[in-house]
């Protein structure tokens, strides 16, 4: 029986992180340890580096999710260890996974079977504590506004305009709408308060994007907290808490340091989800991994849709980056899901069922072609997936100018890897990438909003509540209007209803409220019924989560 991701990751023989970091150039000198297995990347590192050239990026992205799964994390580690057996020098650059979904629906987030990042647990858990200090950054920014607004309210904050919310990195939905400052007089001003998960924190966005300490405290200062009774903005610099909030975060913002299972070298910092953030890793780790290698693999969450999108016309937009290839991840089951079959009858040879659920694959790589970045589709390869379904999507592929690979990086490690690896490389040495983004910024909010709409996810057209209507007005008096969009959405779909799967036609997308994060540099606008504090499910993960009297965990995934 095949073991779990768990059992693989606690049976690994890990190497002492020095020798991972001697692997990719980086001194003892120029780590500073959390233990034998992970390190943080010093400021003298980069000092070092900074000048070097950039070696090459390909950015790991995916169809719509689905039960069925899809695996772009693992086919992100499994092709680093395929790169590193074929003798190349490549990093890999991943998101920290959030406390909330690994005790929610989704279990940890570290790759898979054979292809996965270790010490496994550490980075599911507390890993460096980054998350704990945004957490308190956030939270402290919003200790800070209440109490202002308690002494004496001297910049006119209107407590009905609020906008900071306090966050958590859990699943809570209770949490979404509260009422604080309940009690006596002392207590504080009594208003209603809300609370998002802390990956959807703005200060996340904001030491992602950031590219120093010094950028990041700038960045941090310009957060919109409030309002005052004249209806112009605070910020958290007016509120004199800058400081103590970059005091929180100095280390934090230095990219961490662990292994693949085969020990290739991997950045893994900063977390923010992409349905409703902007779902890259930071902006420092992944330059860190152009000036030490050759070649940088990346990720960013969810399909193409949402975390591909936002790579390109966000972080790329914002770091200069330009991307040279796209690896996207598809499985013959998640097809077959899309072309209407139930989970439980996934593992039926179905032809019919592909051919329809393929245009989902199909929108994704006219999507990223729009971007002028070249596509290689690899299918994450099942024991019940046939020859003949994997000719039909290799031909489908081929058809559309795309290269095609099998990938079994899950069951087999690098070893598994070897065919997409090749196809990456020859893809860089002969397709030159011509990237550019979406839209420029001279475009308005809302021509920005239905550019992605009409363009990414296919709509017809966009609509807009009143509230959001009043709200985009407003951003762009404040002069916002440059900042480019990120769309929360959900995942499911390429459309905001997560019930329409495969490439739905004719909808509308509903824009029912939008808000600037003017620290991190761009404009949110929330579709349909998206949430910025999940929630549990039924039997959450959490359940069947333990830990032996050894001290072992168990049930981790």
């Amino acid at each position: 029986m095949m073991k779990t991701d768990i059992q693989i990751a606690q049976e690994a023989q890990m190497e002492h992180i020095k020798n991972v970091a001697a692997r990719a150039g980086i001194a003892e000198e120029e780590l500073e340890f959390y233990g034998k297995y992970k390190a943080k990347l010093s400021d003298e590192l980069w000092e070092r580096i900074k000048d070097r050239e950039d070696g090459k990026l390909v950015l790991v992205t995916a169809i719509n999710p689905t039960p069925a799964g899809e695996g772009k994390t693992t086919t992100t580690v499994g092709l680093g260890q395929a790169m590193a057996k074929l003798g190349k020098n490549a990093l890999i650059a991943l998101r920290e996974p959030s406390l909330g979904p690994c005790f929610g629906i989704k279990g940890g987030a570290a790759g898979g079977g054979y292809a996965q990042v270790v010490p496994m647990e550490d980075l599911n858990l507390h890993f460096t504590g980054d998350f704990h200090a945004i957490t308190s950054a956030n939270n402290l920014l919003a200790a800070m506004l209440d109490n202002h607004i308690q002494q004496g309210n001297q910049l006119g904050i209107d407590p009905r305009q609020v906008v900071w919310k306090r966050c958590l990195d859990m699943n809570d939905r209770v949490l979404r709408n509260i009422v604080v400052g309940l009690g006596n007089k002392m207590d504080g001003m009594v208003r209603e308060d809300h609370f998002v998960i802390t990956v959807a924190s703005e200060i996340m966005a904001i030491l992602c994007l950031a590219d120093d300490l010094a950028d990041l405290k700038k960045r941090l200062g310009k957060i919109v907290v409030a309002y005052n009774f004249g209806g112009e903005p605070v910020t958290a610099d007016d509120l004199h808490a800058t400081g103590a909030m970059t005091a929180l975060l100095k280390d934090a913002v230095k990219p961490n340091l662990i292994q693949t299972l085969e020990h290739t070298p991997a950045l893994v910092h900063g977390g923010p989800f992409a349905n409703i953030a902007h779902g890259c890793n930071s902006v420092r780790a992944t330059k860190m991994a152009l000036k030490l290698s050759d070649i940088t693999i990346t990720e960013a969450g969810f399909g193409a849709d949402l975390g591909a999108e936002k790579f390109f016309d966000i972080k790329c937009r914002m770091a200069g980056l330009k991307p040279d290839a796209v690896v996207l991840v598809a499985t013959v089951r998640a097809l077959k899901y899309n072309g209407g079959v139930a989970k439980a009858d996934l593992a039926q040879e179905n032809l019919e069922a592909l051919a329809k659920g393929i245009v989902n694959l199909e929108k994704h790589i006219e999507n990223i072609q729009k971007y002028g970045v070249p596509v290689v589709v690899t299918l994450n390869s099942f024991i019940t997936d046939t020859d003949a379904e994997n000719e039909f999507i290799r031909n489908f592929c081929e058809e559309r100018g795309c290269e095609f690979a099998l990938s079994e990086v899950w069951e087999k490690g690098g070893e598994g890897g070897i065919a997409l690896a090749g196809k990456v490389l020859e893809t860089l040495e002969n397709k030159t990438s011509d990237f550019h983004t979406l839209y420029g910024d001279e475009l308005s909010i809302k021509e920005k909003i239905e550019t992605v709409a009409k363009e990414i996810y296919g709509a017809k057209g966009v609509i807009y509540e009143p509230a959001a209507e009043k709200q985009i007005a407003k951003i762009e008096a404040l002069g916002f209007a440059a900042f480019p969009v990120c769309m929360a959405k959900n995942q499911y779909s390429l459309s905001d209803d997560a019930k329409k799967l495969g490439r739905p036609e004719g909808f509308g997308i509903h824009i029912r409220e939008v808000y600037v994060s003017a620290g991190a540099g761009f404009v949110v606008a929330l579709t349909g019924a998206i949430m910025t504090m999940p929630g549990l499910p039924k039997v959450p993960a959490a359940n069947g989560i333990d830990v032996t009297e050894e001290g072992k965990i168990t049930g981790l995934f």
